[in-house]
């Protein structure tokens, strides 16, 4: 079977700051795999050399088994217009009431009339266990767990094939960041989608993953089934997913 996602060698500097360094992996369709890494290890930027939203230095990047790297701009973004994304901070647009960030992409692509976005967003609103009035609303009169649901709904209203998630529960407490993965899971398996989700919270990383990948010093340590996190018996792994001060992972300071 074709992966859905295919990297090989994705090599991503900063001047001389040496970020991915010939990353591989493989995400099979309709699998959700997750990522994880301390901070600066490469996951973010992982992701936003995938959405073109940074040029990797070397490497290719298949989607469906076709290298996008290689395409004209417009073809690339074509591809790409199929990956839904929940942003870290949820990233929505103060400015605009609950129901036109929802529908926002619609209606910049002209897939939605204005007249019928209310009603739409209302949808995709119930799907993330929100009511319609909330699309009255304004971000900030939302709680965290509330926005982080109007971000989802946003993420899921073109129905990609694809959907990344940076951070799911950051900020959270621990029953709201259980109730957004529950959510997550719920509207990738209503969609059929394929999954990629990076954090640092292992129960998280737990609930959301089928799979599971670990980002050390640019490169893939160890990948697997997201069930065998906390048992791996690779050294790197077992002190980053149970938090311990002493092993292989040593605190680089800065210069």
């Amino acid at each position: 079977m074709t992966p859905k996602i295919r990297l090989r060698n994705v090599r991503k500097s900063f001047a001389e700051k040496l970020v991915l360094d010939g990353i591989d992996l493989d995400i099979m369709p309709g699998t959700s795999t997750v990522v994880i890494g301390g901070s600066g290890s490469g996951k973010s930027v992982l992701l936003k050399c995938i959405l073109g939203l940074l040029e990797p230095d070397a490497g290719s990047i298949e989607i469906d088994g076709t290298d996008i790297l290689r395409l004209p701009r417009r073809e690339q973004e074509a591809i790409r217009s199929r990956i839904g994304m929940l942003f870290q901070n949820g990233a929505l647009f103060d400015s605009l009431a609950v129901w036109e960030n929802v529908v926002f992409g619609l209606l910049a692509q002209r897939r939605l009339r204005r007249s019928d976005g209310r009603d739409r967003a209302a949808e995709f609103l119930a799907q993330v266990g929100l009511a319609a009035s909330v699309g009255d609303l304004y971000p900030a009169e939302l709680s965290g767990g509330m926005q982080k649901r109007v971000a989802l709904a946003r993420a899921i209203a073109a129905r990609p094939d694809i959907m990344f998630f940076d951070e799911p529960t950051t900020g959270l407490d621990p029953i709201m960041g259980a109730v957004i993965d529950g959510l997550v899971v719920d509207c990738v398996k209503q969609l059929g989608s394929t999954a990629v989700a990076i954090t640092h919270d292992m129960a998280s990383a737990r609930r959301i993953g089928d799979e599971a990948a670990m980002i050390h010093r640019g490169r893939i340590v160890w990948s697997g089934p997201a069930a065998e996190l906390m048992d791996t018996r690779n050294p790197v792994v077992d002190q980053f997913t149970h938090g311990r001060r002493e092993g292989p992972i040593q605190m680089e300071l800065r210069r």
